[in-house]
């Protein structure tokens, strides 16, 4: 029987900067988690932080890293071919299923966008999968855009908005991503569509608010977080919010649940 606990040793294959504080790690793994699920990542006598899949093959996974702290300090000074320490995946994914057939309207803050990069890769590489991909993602300023190429890309295919909250960017929009979903056209989909929103919580929770007063029923829009995720397993509790383990329940819940768990 496998140790749902036991961390194993994987090969860092590539570091790829993403923004003046992102780095994608490319990992040689077996592992094959589904879209929106979570690993931890360790490093021995420092610590270990939940990461989600922001890509995966067969055998490699991708993990965009925000520097936040002191374990994921330590990865930062890793390089190729250094060792990193992986136990997963985790949680519940995106239900994938449910959105094929729909229209699916994508809204993603910072690096919110990792959780679903997976996704919108299998939604660009097979099309015939969803009616249509709406994509709008915003970013605090330049340097924190992610996924440059991928954001190009997915252009060809998706209807896409790109914005910075403040700054100016010849071919983006400035404000905030609350600002654009009511150019998102909902009425022409049929009542077949869902919502993906992920992004820091107040993100979250007033993009799901503007979702709803654009008349999107709760029920269609699903979110993506990682609260105070330790153990993986639902035993520690550090992740639980009444009866909720995020870790367990999560990271990927259904807004009619998740406005009750956003902060």
């Amino acid at each position: 029987m496998n140790n749902i606990i036991k961390p194993v040793a994987c090969r860092i294959m590539d570091v790829k900067r993403e923004s003046l504080h992102e780095y994608t790690f490319k990992v040689e793994t077996d592992i094959k988690p589904e879209h929106g699920q979570f690993l931890q990542l360790s490093i021995p006598k420092v610590g270990e932080a939940p990461i989600s899949v922001s890509a995966f093959g067969d055998g490699w996974m991708d993990f965009t890293i925000r520097s936040v702290g002191k374990v994921t300090d330590e990865i930062f000074s890793k390089t190729a071919g250094d060792t990193l320490f992986l136990r997963g995946a985790y949680g519940k994914g995106w239900p994938v299923d449910q959105f094929k057939g729909k229209h699916v309207v994508f809204i993603t803050g910072g690096t919110g966008l990792a959780p679903v990069k997976s996704m919108l890769n299998l939604f660009f590489d097979q099309p015939e999968l969803v009616k249509s991909v709406h994509l709008i993602c915003g970013f605090k300023n330049e340097d924190g855009i992610i996924f440059k190429n991928d954001l190009e890309r997915w252009k060809e295919k998706f209807t896409t908005i790109y914005a910075l909250d403040k700054d100016r960017k010849e071919g983006w929009s400035t404000g905030f991503v609350t600002e654009f979903v009511n150019q998102v056209p909902f009425e022409s989909f049929d009542d077949n569509y869902a919502v993906v929103i992920v992004g820091p919580p107040p993100m979250m929770k007033f993009t799901g608010r503007k979702a709803v007063e654009c008349g999107v029923p709760e029920e269609k829009i699903w979110v993506s977080f990682e609260r105070k995720m330790s153990c993986a397993v639902g035993k520690c509790g550090h992740c639980r919010i009444d009866e909720v383990y995020v870790c367990l329940d999560g990271p990927v819940f259904n807004y009619t649940q998740a406005k009750y768990l956003v902060d």
